[in-house]
């Protein structure tokens, strides 16, 4: 059977039986940036972000003779398998089978996908009475930002408010990202973004951001972006996503070493806005950069100009559509 996980329950509130094996499909999502990225002010953060239909993460659990991770390599697989189950006490064996993962450290949010989905994958396989909340707490993920957490229990474009005093970031507006629409994404496989230590170390001590701005980036997405998305309107949201990243941008750039992690993915998006591209950025810490386009053929002209320069030798495209849906949880 296929379970589509709420954003606040995955059993509307009642334990599920216990089943032999269960599969979890999701998949990546682009950070568009921080309302309030210092975190200083009274609601510190806010996120704006949005599901997409690939790079995909793909892992069945079921129980076994030993605690165990078979399939595609990943370092944090086995921590968050144990940590998860240990944590509610529970002291069975399981198997995990990772099929397909998301680039780590690529600004994709694969370790909040992963930990979300084996968090889901455990609670379902246990019958427990789980929701997406618990697991992101118990698994040390959601604290600065809930995009991740969004779009694994919703799907779409989604709006965050900023953690609160012990509490992590609810969820403030979720709509679909139109089907037509399309979403260049250029990779740098020999970049990883900021994360681990460094990523702590960026954000223990980060400049001031002016309240006026923090005021100008709500107003933007709240009674800009966010309109335009329900009206389908490709060029109004795509300039205030263009906005939204030149401030982040800006404000990131001494913690980076630049507005853009990969010098090459630069090279890319500075020659995707000298052909008039306004929609476009860095997710996250990157590298992964990203470009709107409003159609498949669109889509595929600016894929030609993104490969028209050297640097393009030494990166990854891929033409995507966001992902309207939760994360796919089948039990067996």
């Amino acid at each position: 059977m296929q379970e589509a996980f709420s954003p606040v329950r995955m059993d509307a509130g009642r334990a599920a039986e216990a089943c032999d094996q269960v599969s979890v499909a999701t998949s990546a999502r682009l950070h568009f940036g921080f309302l309030d990225p210092s975190g200083r002010g009274p609601r510190p953060f806010g996120s704006f972000g949005l599901a997409l239909d690939r790079p995909r993460m793909r892992l069945t659990l079921r129980r076994g003779a030993e605690i165990k991770v078979t399939g595609v390599d990943c370092a944090r697989a086995l921590p968050y398998l144990r940590s998860i189950a240990w944590s509610f006490g529970l002291r069975g064996a399981y198997h995990l089978h990772l099929d397909e993962v998301i680039p780590s450290h690529a600004g994709l949010g694969s370790g909040t996908q992963l930990a979300l989905a084996i968090g889901s994958a455990v609670a379902a396989l246990e019958g427990l009475p789980l929701d997406l909340t618990e697991i992101a707490k118990r698994l040390d993920r959601g604290k600065r930002s809930g995009i991740g957490i969004g779009t694994f229990g919703q799907g779409g474009a989604v709006l965050d408010g900023g953690p609160g005093a012990g509490t992590l970031p609810p969820m403030l507006a979720r709509l679909a990202f139109p089907e037509e629409w399309r979403v260049l994404l250029i990779f740098d496989p020999a970049v990883k973004g900021l994360h681990g230590q460094n990523e702590i170390s960026a954000f223990a001590s980060p400049p001031p951001f002016p309240e006026a701005e923090t005021a100008e980036l709500c107003r933007r997405i709240v009674l800009g972006a966010l309109p335009a998305l329900a009206e389908h309107s490709f060029k109004a949201f795509s300039e205030q996503i263009g906005y939204l990243q030149l401030r982040m941008g800006a404000y990131f750039a001494p913690m980076q070493g630049g507005p853009f992690v990969s010098p090459n993915v630069a090279k890319v998006l500075e020659r995707l806005i000298a052909e008039g591209v306004t929609g476009l950025g860095q997710s996250s810490w990157g590298p992964t950069g990203f470009a709107f386009a409003a159609s498949q053929a669109d889509a595929e002209a600016l894929l030609t100009t993104a490969r028209n320069g050297p640097e393009a030798a030494n990166l990854n495209f891929d033409a995507v559509q966001a992902r309207n849906a939760p994360a796919l949880i089948e039990t067996a």
